[in-house]
């Protein structure tokens, strides 16, 4: 997927769930974004562009494993494909404030290992305060990317 004309504003690669919270925060931005697929046996999807991911937070950081399940799979395997994860520019991740310290923790954990910067956190799919917030902070953080 590659955009043919430049914008005013970054692309958004996006995770939501069924729950599509994520999808209806993405919608209030009202910027370019492509989904990451659902479904394991839905056709993966190709960034060749600088992006910012926005992803949720799962399970406030209690499942298995060092990263304790909060990154949704389908972000891991959308990010280890070396094609996509080359052009990641920031991570921007939705949370419950229940989880206590692990509210966010996924865009923590992208922002280490793909070493960018861990740029917005908003609860759930997001207060008419940080649609606001995020919307003109990623346009004047794209401006100066370029």
């Amino acid at each position: 997927m590659t955009r043919a004309v430049a914008t005013s504003a970054p692309l958004l690669v996006y995770f939501s769930s069924v729950s599509g919270n994520t999808a209806r925060f993405i919608e209030k931005l009202g910027m370019p974004a492509e989904r990451i697929p659902l479904q394991p046996k839905d056709a993966p999807l190709e960034v060749n562009e600088p992006f910012v991911l926005v992803t949720p937070t799962y399970g406030g950081g209690q499942g298995r494993g060092e990263e304790g399940g909060a990154v949704p799979k389908q972000v891991i395997r959308f990010l280890n494909q070396e094609q996509n994860r080359r052009h990641i520019r920031g991570v921007i991740s939705a949370g419950n404030t229940n989880f206590g310290e692990a509210f966010c923790l996924a865009g923590d954990i992208i922002s280490r290992k793909c070493n960018v910067p861990h740029m917005y956190r908003l609860e759930l799919f997001g207060t008419p305060e940080d649609v606001d917030r995020v919307s003109d902070g990623l346009e004047k953080w794209w401006r100066q990317q370029h």
